[in-house]
């Protein structure tokens, strides 16, 4: 099992102001509006750090992917596919 690193365990109730018709389809299909608003925040959380990572190594990323190009995959004669 992968380890959530956001996750605390522990509930804050805050306060969201949200269009009125979005929550009222939202409750006429069943859906829970705090689990799925944490599960949008977590996603959109994750989203943005994965972006910032990739933007903060993007010179290694880079410098990388050209190695690779100039001098193919370290161990690839050891692939088995």
């Amino acid at each position: 099992m992968k380890h959530d690193p956001i996750v605390s365990g522990k509930r804050k109730p805050v306060n969201l102001s949200l269009d009125t018709g979005v929550v009222a389809f939202a409750r006429e299909q069943g859906l829970n509006l705090s689990q799925v608003t944490e599960a949008a925040l977590r996603k959109a959380a994750s989203d943005e750090r994965n972006r910032r990572w990739a933007e903060e190594n993007r010179a290694w990323i880079e410098a990388n992917n050209k190695w690779v190009e100039e001098n193919g995959l370290p161990l690839e004669k050891y692939r088995m596919f």
